[in-house]
């Protein structure tokens, strides 16, 4: 009899091992955290796509709130004058596709904030360089807050 309760106990103990290994964030430690993304080239005209920073607050283990901001390689902001030359509007095109790609960051993390999970945040046509610098940007937060 005792072999048999101790079979199942250590049957019980390698289940909840296996389990605890499947993934998931897992435990959070409240705080504020910054990720950061490599700085990305695009392969097209090899022009630097530069890189991304996310902040991340958690609170009871969850994420609570969010921020993503991406900048060019020499730490310059991508806000409303991003894809602009010299100040102007030189091709509204590109203008409009640049400007999309800076919506796309408040997009990103309104999704993760809402869902609470980086693989539910999916990914904007238009913005997907954006999209793996906020993915790898979140792991590095995530990887920091659970230290």
């Amino acid at each position: 009899m005792k072999k048999k309760i101790v079979s199942v106990c250590l049957l019980l103990a390698l289940v909840c091992l296996l389990f605890a290994g499947c993934g998931g964030t897992g435990k959070l430690n409240d705080g504020t955290y910054k990720g950061v993304s490599s700085v990305y080239t695009d392969d097209e005209d090899g022009n630097g796509n530069g890189y991304g920073e996310v902040y991340l607050a958690i609170s009871n283990g969850e994420i609570v709130s969010c921020e993503f901001h991406t900048y060019e390689e020499n730490g310059t902001p991508k806000d409303a004058e991003y894809g602009k030359q010299n100040g102007e509007i030189m091709n509204q095109d590109y203008y409009n596709k640049a400007q999309k790609a800076v919506a796309a960051c408040a997009e990103y993390a309104k999704q993760l904030v809402q869902t609470g999970e980086l693989k539910e945040v999916d990914a904007i046509t238009g913005a997907s360089i954006n999209y793996s610098q906020f993915k790898e940007a979140v792991k590095d937060a995530l990887k920091q807050a659970k230290g």
